[in-house]
C-alpha cells in the first residue's frame, strides 16, 4: 500500500495540471507546413488515390492456411479501437486521429454480432464458446450448447462442443494459448473446457454436488482435455494442492495453492508427453533462458491469479503480451503441419477510492486484485493503454509470421458501454476534457461511460473535475447512470483478418461464423471440400489464377 497523498496537494494540482496541459498541446501541435497540407484538396485526394491504388492491387489468397493466429482483445469495441489508434498516436508525439495500428492494416473486414442464445448483451464465456467453438451459446457456460443450463452440472453431458484449437490438434498441428488473464478464465476456457460454470477454476469452486454429478473444474480439463504445447498467462494458485506456497509471494496466504484434490497439475502437464522436451517456468528469467529450438512444449504461469495490467508489470518478473506471442510462434512454428494459436489480451484494473472526502482528492491506492476488465471499472488510462500493447503483440506476430501461409484473425467478444466525442479539437488529448462545459456550467471529459462507477454527485451536482488529476491512470471516468460495475456494450465488433482465405471475413456475420471460416481456411475438420494448398509460386502474383480459386470457393460459400 502505498502512502496516502498529504492534504496540501489540492492546492497544488490545478498548477500542475495546467503544466501538464501546456506540454501536451506543445507535444502535440502540428507544424505549420503540416498544417498548411492538410488545408488543400490536393493532400487528400493524394492520400485516397493511393488507398483506391492498393485497393485494386488486393487479390485474395484462395488456397489453404497452414497456420492460424486468433487475437482476441477482451472487450475491444470499435470505440475501443479508435481511441486507442489516437493514444497510440499521442504516445509517439502526434496528433494521433491519423495513426494506424497494425490491426487496421488488414486488408478484410467484417462485423461481428455478439447476442448470445439467452442474452442480447453478452459475456466472455458464451462468446467465447462461440468463436472457439461455431455455436451460440448461453450466458457463464464455456463450450457446451444452450442445450447446457449455467450451474447445472447434469446438462453437461452430451452437450460438449469442440473448439478449432482441440481439432486442429486432432489433425497433427501444434496448438497453444497465451493470455494476460489466468489460463483458465473464460476467453481460454473455451479453447479446450466444457463446463456450465466460467468460474469453476479449480475443483475447489466446484459445489460438493456438483462434483459428485462428475463435473470436472477448468484447470484440470486444461491439462487433461487436450495436449495444448504452449500455454502462457497467469493462474497458478488453481494448478497446485490447497496451502502451497506460491513461489513469488510465498507469505501471502490469498495466492496459495487452491486444489482440494491434492493434485498438482504442473506436473501433470509435464509428465503427459515424455517423449517431448517439456518446460515449466513461472518467472521471466527462466521464460527468456528458454531455447526455442530444443524446447518442444511450453507451460508459463507468471502469476497466481491474472497477470499484472501492462502499466505495472514488473518487466523483471513478468513477460509482457508480445514477449509471450513471439515465444509462442517461435516453439510452434517448428511443426511441419502448422499451429493454432490463440492470444488474448483483457483489461484489468487497480482502483482509486477517496481515503479523505474532506481533502476531495487526498487518496490512498491499493491493489484490488485482477478481478475483471478496466472498462468494468471506468478506468479508461489502463483499458486503452492495453489496447496499444496488444496491438503491437499483432504487429510483432505480422513480423514473424508469413501472410501466404498464416491466417491471422483479430477480433473481440464483446463491446463496453465506452465511448469519446464533445466537439473536442484535432490532437486533444485523449484522456482530456471537452472544450466546453456542460449545461451545469462544469467540466466534463471526452471519455465518458454510459454507467459504472464514475458515476459521482455531491449535493445534486456532478463532481467538478478540476480538482482530481484525470490524467492519472487510475482515473475513473465520469458515468451517465450509477453500478458498482460498468456493463459491456450489445453492439458489434470489428473482426480484422489478413493471410489465406480472409476474404471469407467480410459483412456482417454471426459471431460463430469465426470458427467455421477459420476452420474451413485451415481445413479442419468437419471440413473436408477445402481451399487448395498454397501453389508452389506463391510469391508470384496471378491474376487470372487466384480469379478462379476465389470463384472456386463461391459454391462452398452458398451452400453452407
Amino acid at each position: 500500500m502505498q502512502t496516502p497523498r498529504s492534504c496540501w496537494f489540492p492546492r497544488l494540482l490545478p498548477p500542475l495540471l495546467a503544466l501538464v496541459l501546456l506540454a501536451a498541446a506543445v507535444r502535440l501541435a502540428p507544424t505549420e507546413a503540416e498544417q498548411d497540407r492538410e488545408r488543400e484538396p490536393a493532400y487528400w485526394n493524394a492520400q485516397a488515390k493511393e488507398m483506391l491504388q492498393a485497393a485494386l492491387r488486393l487479390r485474395p489468397r484462395a488456397h489453404r492456411a497452414k497456420n492460424i493466429i486468433l487475437f482476441l482483445g477482451d472487450g475491444m469495441g470499435v470505440s475501443t479501437v479508435s481511441a486507442a489508434r489516437i493514444l497510440k498516436g499521442q504516445m509517439d508525439g502526434r496528433w494521433g486521429e491519423d495513426t494506424i495500428l497494425a490491426m487496421e492494416t488488414f486488408p478484410y473486414l467484417a462485423l461481428s454480432k455478439t447476442y448470445s442464445v439467452d442474452k442480447q448483451v453478452a459475456d466472455s464465456a458464451s462468446t467465447a464458446t462461440a468463436y472457439h467453438c461455431g455455436v451460440k451459446a448461453n450466458s457463464k457456460t464455456v463450450g457446451l450448447s444452450a442445450n447446457a443450463v449455467a450451474h447445472e452440472c447434469n446438462t453437461t453431458f452430451g452437450n460438449e462442443v469442440y473448439s478449432v484449437l482441440h481439432r486442429a490438434k486432432k489433425q497433427g498441428k501444434s496448438v497453444g494459448i497465451v493470455t494476460t488473464t489466468r489460463v483458465q478464465h473464460a476467453s481460454p476456457a473455451a479453447a479446450y473446457a466444457h463446463s456450465v460454470s466460467r468460474s469453476w477454476y479449480s475443483d475447489n469452486d466446484i459445489p460438493s454436488s456438483a462434483r459428485r454429478q462428475g463435473c470436472v473444474d477448468i484447470a484440470t480439463q486444461l491439462v487433461t482435455n487436450v495436449d495444448i504445447d504452449v500455454i502462457l498467462g497467469g493462474g497458478r494458485m488453481y494448478m497446485t494442492p490447497k496451502g502451497t506456497p506460491d513461489p513469488e509471494y510465498p507469505a501471502w496466504s490469498s495466492r496459495k495453492g487452491d486444489r482440494k484434490d491434492k493434485r498438482n497439475l504442473i506436473d501433470v502437464w509435464k509428465k503427459a508427453r515424455p517423449d517431448k522436451h517439456s518446460q515449466y517456468v513461472w518467472h521471466k528469467r527462466q521464460f527468456d533462458e528458454i531455447n526455442v529450438k530444443r524446447t518442444d512444449r511450453l507451460l508459463g504461469l507468471f502469476e497466481p491469479k491474472d497477470m499484472r495490467y501492462e502499466v505495472y508489470r514488473n518487466t523483471t518478473r513478468d513477460p509482457s503480451i508480445v514477449e509471450m506471442t513471439e515465444k509462442a510462434i517461435q516453439i510452434l512454428s517448428k511443426n511441419p503441419n502448422g499451429y493454432f494459436l490463440f492470444v488474448e489480451d483483457e483489461y484489468f484494473f487497480i482502483r482509486s477510492h477517496l481515503l479523505l472526502r474532506a481533502c476531495l482528492i487526498c487518496l490512498v491506492l491499493y491493489l484490488r486484485g485482477r478481478i475483471d476488465h478496466g472498462h468494468h471499472e471506468g478506468v479508461a488510462k489502463l483499458a486503452l493503454t492495453e489496447a496499444v500493447m496488444f496491438d503491437r503483440a499483432v504487429q510483432r506476430a505480422s513480423q514473424l509470421t508469413r501472410e501466404s501461409d498464416t491466417l491471422t484473425v483479430v477480433t473481440a467478444d464483446h463491446s463496453h458501454v465506452f465511448t469519446f466525442g464533445g466537439n473536442t479539437p484535432r490532437g486533444n488529448p485523449i484522456f482530456g476534457l471537452a472544450p466546453k462545459q456542460a449545461d451545469d456550467r462544469m467540466p466534463f471529459t471526452s471519455i465518458l461511460y454510459a454507467n459504472g462507477p464514475g458515476y459521482v454527485h455531491a449535493n445534486g451536482t456532478r463532481e467538478n473535475i478540476t480538482l482530481v488529476d484525470y490524467y492519472d491512470e487510475e482515473y475513473m471516468q465520469q458515468a451517465a447512470v450509477p453500478l458498482d460495475s460498468e456493463t459491456h456494450g450489445g453492439e458489434d465488433v470489428a473482426i480484422y483478418a489478413k493471410g489465406p482465405m480472409a476474404h471469407l471475413f467480410h459483412g456482417v456475420k454471426e459471431q460463430h461464423y469465426i470458427a467455421h471460416a477459420m476452420a474451413y481456411a485451415a481445413c479442419i475438420p468437419p471440413y473436408t471440400d477445402c481451399p487448395p494448398h498454397l501453389p508452389i509460386s506463391a510469391g508470384q502474383s496471378n491474376t487470372f489464377s487466384g480469379l478462379l480459386l476465389c470463384l472456386s470457393g463461391l459454391p462452398w460459400i452458398l451452400v453452407r
